[in-house]
Formats: structure tokens, sequence, C-alpha cells
């Protein structure tokens, strides 16, 4: 036997046994989507060594793999099914296919593949797990991986000439364990597609299952509107549904109240959003995640995390959000928490915030006074009008610091979106010094945190990024972390959130479940480690940019003109 090149001895010593020479036969039931504009990344690779796994763990893959529906083409097309059981017929060859349909009953529902030539016939590019869900039977190729995830969600198989899983149509958990264990752990061995480094079957199965999640939840959506050209390629892997462009436009033609559209909001036009709005369609509101870039939205960075979410926004305090359900109803196993404490202590060592990455230890310029950090935020922000309460201002804000804590050494950080020119927000100096001790400008709020006592916020994320530090937060608006008993809370936080959470919990909530994470190096949606890993390597610097460099310039002559203004 020849298997692409390799000798019998030469297959045996990599692990491979009961293959053809079929390149299907090479094709791994487990493996990673074509996202848009993502680069080609190995999630297996041919194995060198002989790998045993026992029947009970063999069960408990197979039933995981069935239970996330993650093996085959996962993503693909799911067209319309019949509304009653059926028996699925998907046969290559002509004469084999017209032979299995005659022998069937007459009158029975049947599900043919796109070969068949009679009407209704499907195409052939499905997600199998769709067209597995109805049926009653599965006559299919012996090769075909149809042919395994039928046998692992139960239907009955029949197949059709030899091949290598010929044998699941004796109907036993042997046959199918049999066959599960020469497609996937023999043949294959896992590589995570960010690192290249080795992983074990189950978590390639966790990886797939990840994806087909994401892409499921994105399956109805009709319409993607306010996202700007310079984020659509960013953005469109992680709102892709498996088989069709993203439907990006700055206003849909027409929309009805069935349609499920995604928008951001603060960039997209009165008109536009009038229109979605008069419809009674869906909003799915997108906005940028907590850990967005290595650079700001305002000087055109594309966001590598957003957040989707179908009952209203996080920042928005009036109103519920998936992010707050998530933390007033949500139940977090041992083993979300234990990956939320591991992912908050990677972010505090590589200094890790929403814009940048990098931490440098700062000294204090007084000795014997609590250090506390006031950050800016921008003025006709959202998160400001939305969930601001009475302090809409920079300057109020330090007001209000200022007269709580008469003797402390204030230091504020103006928000970089203003400090880069483009948003609305700045202090004078001078005025601002009359209020606080000192203003920091280059220094990485990480940093900055590390070196304070406490941390003042109005709405601003500097108050999530003090907790992921473990520093004592005060809020004068109502923040999506405020609440929960983790922060001294000062505006009108929503009495519907009365649950209690501690800071895992809060973080696996905000950073783990809520957002979705890409990968600047390959363009795959990851996890947030990934994500993490990245932006502490420099890999998501987007500085070099022609659009970003031009926003640059645009900045310097915005504050040039400013500071003539105030001169």
């Amino acid at each position: 036997m020849q298997t692409h090149g390799r000798s019998d001895a030469q297959a045996r010593r990599n692990g491979i046994s009961d293959i053809s020479t079929s390149p299907a036969a090479l094709t791994p039931p487990l493996r990673v989507p074509p996202f848009p504009g993502a680069k080609r990344v190995m999630l297996t690779r041919l194995s060198r060594q002989d790998v045993r796994i026992d029947d009970s763990m063999l069960d408990r893959l197979t039933d995981r793999i069935v239970e996330l529906k993650a093996c085959g083409s996962y993503w693909a097309a799911r067209p319309q099914l019949p509304g009653t059981t059926y028996v699925l017929v998907w046969v290559r060859d002509k004469a084999a296919r017209e032979e299995a349909l005659a022998a069937l009953k007459h009158g029975e529902a049947i599900l043919c593949g796109a070969h068949a030539g009679r009407e209704g016939a499907m195409p052939r590019a499905c997600d199998p797990w769709h067209l597995v869900s109805g049926a009653k039977q599965a006559i299919v190729d012996a090769d075909d991986e149809l042919a395994l995830i039928a046998a692992m969600a139960g239907v009955p198989v029949r197949c059709v000439g030899e091949g290598r899983f010929s044998d699941l149509q004796k109907g036993d958990r042997r046959a199918l364990r049999d066959a599960f264990r020469a497609a996937a752990v023999q043949t294959f061995e896992y590589l995570d597609p960010f690192s290249g480094e080795e992983i074990d079957i189950a978590e390639a199965i966790e990886l797939c299952g990840f994806w087909r999640r994401m892409i499921h939840s994105n399956r109805d959506i009709s319409a993607a509107i306010g996202f700007a050209s310079w984020k659509q390629a960013t953005v469109a892997p992680l709102l892709w549904d498996g088989s069709s462009d993203v439907p990006f436009s700055s206003s849909p033609r027409s929309v009805s109240s069935h349609d499920r559209i995604a928008i951001w909001k603060s960039r997209t036009s009165a008109s536009a959003l009038a229109k979605v709005e008069a419809s009674e369609a869906e909003l799915i509101e997108v906005e940028d995640g907590f850990i967005r870039s290595a650079g700001l939205g305002a000087d055109c960075v594309p966001p590598l995390s957003i957040v989707l979410d179908r009952v209203g926004i996080y920042f928005d305090p009036r109103h519920p959000s998936e992010l707050e359900r998530l933390l007033q109803e949500g139940r977090f196993s041992d083993e979300t928490l234990d990956r939320a404490r591991r992912l908050r202590e990677l972010i505090v060592v590589l200094g890790i915030s929403k814009y940048a990455a990098g931490i440098e230890p700062l000294s204090r310029h007084q000795t014997g006074k609590r250090h506390l950090l006031v950050p800016g935020q921008v003025e006709d922000d959202r998160s400001i009008i939305c969930g601001g309460g009475r302090v809409r201002t920079n300057l109020e804000l330090l007001r209000r610091v200022r007269e709580r804590q008469p003797d402390a050494y204030i230091i504020y950080k103006p928000h970089p979106d203003v400090e880069a020119g483009h948003r609305t927000g700045a202090i004078p100096d001078k005025l601002c010094l009359t209020l606080a001790d000192e203003i920091v400008r280059d220094q990485p709020i990480s940093s900055v945190i590390a070196m304070v006592d406490e941390v003042h916020v109005n709405t601003s994320l500097a108050g999530f990024e003090a907790l992921l530090r473990e520093k004592p937060v005060t809020t004068y608006g109502v923040p999506f972390f405020a609440g929960w008993g983790l922060t001294e809370d000062l505006g009108a936080v929503p009495p519907r959130r009365t649950a209690r959470r501690t800071l895992e919990e809060l973080v696996a909530a905000a950073l783990l479940l809520y957002p979705r994470y890409l990968d600047p190096v390959t363009n795959v949606p990851c996890p947030p480690e990934t994500l993490v890993r990245r932006l502490a390597e420099g890999a998501a610097d987007a500085s070099r940019r022609p659009l970003v460099r031009l926003r640059h310039l645009q900045g310097r002559w915005k504050r040039a003109a400013s500071a003539l203004r105030f001169w």
C-alpha cells in the first residue's frame, strides 16, 4: 500500500494504519474553518508516533464531539431540511445512488446529495451535523466522513462500496471506536494553530467547538452596518457565518422585523439608524472588546476584539446586557474560574491594557501620601452619555475626587484618544493642576495603575484594569464592573444588580465569555490568551500602516490648533 509516497513501513512508523490512498482518507476529521482572510494554519499533521487511547477515553472523545458537533465541515451551509424524518442519500456514483434510491420504500422522505440530478437535491458543501439531524438512516459512500458523523450522532448507516468506514454499518460501539481511532487518533497528531506547539486531541476538539459556536451564532445576521472599511478585514472572521461573505453595508436597502442586524451604533449615520430602528428588526450591538489592540481606534487601528450583544450593550446601565446577565445569573465552573485566574495573571505580568502592552516601573514623586489615579475619558463617548450620571466632564470628575480625597496625591491621565487630538475631553494643564498634583501622558496605564494605591473612575475601563491588578476602585458613574461587590460605587447602580461576584467570576464573564478575539498573525479567531501573548510580542503593531500614520499627523495638527486656542 502506498500512502501519498510513503511505504507501508514508513506509514507504520508514522502511526498511520487502515487508510486508503484516497485523498479523503488523509483529510482530518478535526480541522480549521476557512475564515475570510485567514492564513493557512495547521491543526493536524500526520502522526509520527503510535498513539494508544483506551475505549473509555475514545467514548468520552466521541461523546464530546457529538455534544459540540465539532468535526467535519461543521461551518458549511445549513439549507432547509424536510419537515419530517428522512433517509439521507449522499452517494457520489450515479448508478450506485440510483440503486440505493430504488431500494427505498415508495413515498419515503428522501434528502439527496447534489449529484442526484433530481429536484430538491442539496448542495454538497453542507454542515454534516445539520444533514443528519433529522435522518432516520444515512446511505453514504464507505470512504465519506459523513458516515462517521452519522454513526457518532446515532443515525443508522448503510455504506455504499468499500472504504475505511464500511464497518460502521454494523451499528455497534466497537465499530465506531475502531473507525474513530483510525481516522482521528492513529493517523493524526494535533497542533495549536497559533503557536505550533503540540496539543492533545481533546484540546483540538474544544477548539473546533469554540469555532463552531462562534460561526453558528452568526448564521442569522442579515446585515452588518456601521463598520468602517478599515475595520472590516479584522472584524469579518468574527462575524462570518461559515458559507457567505459578511454582509457589510452603510445602510440596508430594505429591512423587515425578521432581520437580525449587527450594528456599530456610534459609527452609523442618524438616517440609517432611524431606518433600522423603525423597522423593528433585531439589533445586535457591536463594540470594541476590553483587550482591543496595540493602538487607538481613533487612529484607525482595527480592533482585534469585539463584543456582540443581543440584549443591550455593556456600557449602558439603563438596560440589561448580555454581560450583565452573565454576571447576575451566570454559573461558572471551577475549570472556567481557574482559566480566568491564569488569564488575569498573564495580563498583569505582561502589562496588557485595552490599547497597549508592556509595563515599566514608576517611582512616586511624593512619599507619605496616598496616590490616586484619575483616568480621563472621551466626554461625548456613549459610556459617559449612558452611564456617567451627573458626572459628564473630566474636570467635574477631578473636582469630585479632590473633594472626597483632599489630602491625596492625585495623578490625572488624559484619555489617549483625547491626547491624540481626535476626541473631546481635554483639560488645559494649568486648570487641571489646580485639582490634580500630576499629569501623566506617555507612561502605559498599566504602569501607573501598578504604582498608585487607588483608582477613581467615572465609567472608564481603567477601573476594570485596576481590579485585574487588585487595586481598590471607586466608581462615580455606572460602568459594567460596578455593583457586584468589588468596587466602591457612588453612581446610581441599577437595583437589578444584586449578585455578589469574585474577581475571577468578573474576569470569566468579561474576558472569557463575552468578547471575541482575533489572532493578528493568522487572522483566525482565537482565545484571549493568544491575543494577550501576541500583543506582548508586538505582533499586533499597526503603527506603520499608511492610514494610521495619516491619522497620527491629523491628531498632531488638531492638538496644535487646540493649544493655540487656549493660548
